[in-house]
């Protein structure tokens, strides 16, 4: 029996397919290269005979706006549509017509790429040209009615007239690429492989001029993007803005500390800070603070109880903000930090100059000095954090002492010591409840003596403070720690159910008398106290605390302080 062997195509077979398949492969692309030159022809037409021919027959007839303002927008437009349109889009067209007897493009690209110059012209006048659209738009009521009426059009695709203009500038980098694919898949030996390579050249030397300007057309679509996302209302399509971030996090407030959904969106000179609008159709977003860069200052303020949170403070007003996750927090830090560093870099080439353009030395939002007071925006202390007026040191409650902020410190403070308005420049001169330091500060004078309602800066006693420790472990099982009598917030507040209170063991070295600690999972806080009975009695309290049990009132752990005349416990922590 004869072996079976593999059919094979014959070597001239073989050679054939490969062909036909280079063959193919060219077609497709000059194929591309029609289609394309098709669409981009009609934007061209939109340009030139829509957008721009309404424009000026409303500036020549009614002279609604200047002539020269549309003749500046749109540069050398109609030279750039007639040459596609009355000598490119024909000879494509003709020649794929008759590919089958003649499958070469680069023989026209070559006769018409010197045309492609033209373009320097449009790409070098485009930033003004955005300029001038950002003005008008604003400007003249008709401008906008004409631009918006045309960009409701199907055939514009819900796309703006800036986008549209991004288009020319885009076309020859296109060229460009599908030449050297063209070129690629032709054989060193084909006819028309000489005449593609030349017009590559030429093209290329074209596209010089525009690669530059793309990047900066990249920048101002994503600018368009978020300039559409806040509903057309915020002036940010400017060639000199940059976008650096986005996104979603949480925004804490400073009244009681909840969490509220809010849109982050950060630019080279700029942090707006946005709140969602109700819509049936798509997510936009209005603005609800700007906060410039230029004197922005930002730090991390997270904590056990509130995490992944950090601070953002300007001289228009100051934000808590909480991420999601550690990594969203840590993208955040970085890119505003970064932004910061690059704006003060900037900054210092004016300072070279002798032209200063920012004071360095200023104390931090929580404590503006003098020279800051009412020019930026404090960075207002958490409200549930605060339980004696941070000025007449009276404890505040929910009928009669309410909490309020002064709007130039930020410090939480009664209704009487915050009774005094001033005008703050960071909320354009408007007047704001202020504490009376404040007031004195910025208005120059104290107030008048009719005006005083309340007793500043009283004193408290010991025991005051110590029967609101008292009051907070028997209401809420909530420890506040007070490390000094003075203080006005608590250091930090711990949560009581779970934990365990004990005398301390030999290990734990403490050489203090008459100490006990509170300790759950990896968390143990040692206190010491100023007797045996006074320790015995804060155990017994903290324990029926740390068990969930309902507490009454302890007036023998007063009367004992009272006799003391001592702070009850100090605290020191180990984790």
């Amino acid at each position: 029996m004869m072996d079976l062997l593999p059919l094979t195509l014959p070597q001239t077979d073989r050679q054939d397919s490969t062909e036909l398949s280079v063959q193919q492969r060219v077609f497709n692309i000059a194929n591309e290269l029609l289609h394309t030159e098709k669409a981009y022809v009609s934007r061209l037409y939109l340009l030139d005979q829509v957008f721009c021919s309404s424009l000026l027959e409303e500036a020549r007839s009614r002279s609604s706006f200047p002539l020269d303002v549309v003749m500046g927008i749109f540069s050398n437009i109609c030279s750039i549509y007639c040459f596609h349109q009355q000598f490119l889009l024909p000879a494509l067209e003709k020649r794929m017509a008759e590919w089958d007897v003649n499958p070469r493009i680069g023989d026209i690209l070559q006769k018409l790429a010197p045309f492609l110059k033209m373009y320097g012209e449009y790409v070098k006048n485009f930033d003004r040209a955005m300029e001038l659209v950002n003005t008008w738009m604003e400007r003249s009521s008709q401008f906008k009615a004409i631009v918006h009426q045309i960009q409701r059009e199907e055939r514009c695709g819900n796309l703006t007239l800036q986008h549209h203009m991004l288009e020319p500038v885009q076309r020859i980098p296109r060229y460009e690429l599908l030449l050297k694919d063209y070129l690629h898949r032709l054989p060193d030996d084909h006819d028309d492989f000489q005449h593609a390579q030349k017009s590559l050249e030429l093209i290329a030397t074209a596209a010089e001029h525009s690669n530059t300007a793309i990047r900066k057309m990249e920048r101002m679509r994503k600018l368009l993007k978020v300039y559409e996302l806040l509903g057309g209302e915020e002036d940010i399509v400017n060639p000199t803005n940059e976008l650096i971030k986005e996104g979603h996090i949480l925004k804490l407030s400073a009244k009681n500390g909840t969490s509220q959904d809010r849109y982050l969106i950060l630019f080279n000179d700029r942090l707006l800070y946005c709140v969602p609008k109700l819509r049936l159709i798509g997510q936009k977003f209005g603005v609800r603070a700007r906060i410039n860069v230029d004197g922005m200052e930002l730090k991390e303020s997270s904590s056990v109880n509130v995490p992944r949170t950090f601070l953002v403070s300007g001289k228009q007003r100051s934000l808590e903000l909480q991420a999601r996750t550690e990594e969203e927090k840590k993208d955040w830090i970085q890119a505003i930090q970064a932004t910061i560093q690059r704006h003060e870099q900037t900054l210092a080439t004016f300072h070279h100059l002798n032209c200063s353009l920012r004071d360095e030395d200023y104390t931090p939002p929580n404590s503006p000095n003098c020279s800051e007071l009412g020019k930026r925006a404090p960075t207002p202390i958490r409200e549930k954090e605060v339980t004696l007026c941070m000025k007449c040191q009276e404890p505040f409650n929910s009928i009669t002492k309410r909490r309020h902020h002064c709007k130039a410190c930020g410090h939480v403070v009664c209704g009487k010591c915050s009774e005094f308005r001033a005008r703050l420049l960071y909320d354009n001169n408007r007047a704001n409840r202020v504490c009376i330091d404040c007031y004195t500060t910025l208005v120059g004078v104290p107030p008048s003596p009719a005006s005083l309602t309340c007793s500043i800066n009283r004193r408290r006693s010991i025991l005051e403070v110590h029967n609101r420790i008292l009051t907070a472990v028997e209401k809420g099982m909530l420890l506040d720690l007070i490390y000094f009598h003075r203080d006005v917030k608590a250091q930090r507040s711990v949560p009581l159910i779970g934990f365990e209170v004990s005398l301390p063991e030999s290990c734990d070295r403490l050489e203090r008398r008459f100490a006990f600690k509170i300790s759950q999972s990896h968390l143990t806080l040692y206190f010491s106290a100023d007797g045996e009975e006074l320790q015995r009695r804060w155990i017994e309290v903290l324990s029926r605390a740390g068990r969930g049990e309902e507490l009454q009132a302890h007036g023998s752990i007063t009367e004992a302080l009272e006799e003391e005349g001592e702070e009850t416990a100090t605290s020191g922590e180990n984790t």
